[in-house]
């Protein structure tokens, strides 16, 4: 087994929310005071980091946590209209068949994450840290490697954002880039991932 725990991003890597986050962009944005943006330019953002869609927009970094809350009280009203990627259920299944310890490390809710990833994928998951900043990663995956007791060689976090491969690297873990979230494949490779994954039924092969 190349790896003995898999921690997970949820946005955009196990879940499909990135055409929902488009929808409710420019709600958020008059909310919070900040500028909206032209969703048939969605493509282009993709390109950005968190930090460059936040300056494009002027939103300063004390807003981000309200504007964190705001989305994630949308996402839980609107729950049921955001799917899971294709193959996910098979993939965590596999990946807890042959003994992977999974967790997931994300900046959006316990109850949202739950309610997408339906009952019988949530039992799958061991170790759950939710709710932080997408810059405040590190510390919730050094918890979760305290939790567990696996030492950080056999240790792989799996996202979409630059953002994610950063907090990888800050506490010495493997990462894996998903070719399919918010962020490029393209955008990700400049800072070589140690895995790359294709399609989520990829994923099995770390097992």
């Amino acid at each position: 087994m190349k790896y003995r725990l898999a921690i997970f991003d949820f946005d955009g890597t196990l879940a499909d929310s990135f055409p929902f986050f488009l929808r409710v962009f420019n709600q958020l944005a008059r909310q919070h005071g900040f500028k909206g943006i032209d969703p048939e330019l969605a493509p282009t953002f993709r390109h950005y980091t968190p930090r460059q869609m936040m300056e494009l927009v002027g939103m300063p970094a004390w807003k981000l946590p309200l504007v964190a809350r705001s989305f994630i009280s949308l996402m839980k009203q609107n729950a049921t209209s955001i799917s899971l990627f294709e193959q996910v259920d098979e993939t965590l299944l596999q990946l807890v068949n042959h003994g992977m310890v999974l967790a997931i490390v994300s900046s959006n809710s316990y109850d949202n994450i739950s309610q997408i990833l339906g009952p019988a994928n949530t039992k799958l998951i061991r170790h759950f840290e939710c709710g932080m900043s997408i810059f405040g990663k590190p510390t919730r995956i050094q918890k979760v490697l305290k939790k567990t007791g696996i030492p950080s060689h056999e240790v792989i976090y799996i996202g979409d954002q630059v953002t994610d491969l950063e907090a990888a690297r800050k506490v010495s873990i493997a990462f894996g880039a998903v070719s399919w979230g918010y962020g490029t494949i393209e955008s990700l490779r400049e800072h070589s991932p140690e895995e790359e994954f294709e399609s989520v039924s990829a994923i099995t092969r770390i097992a």
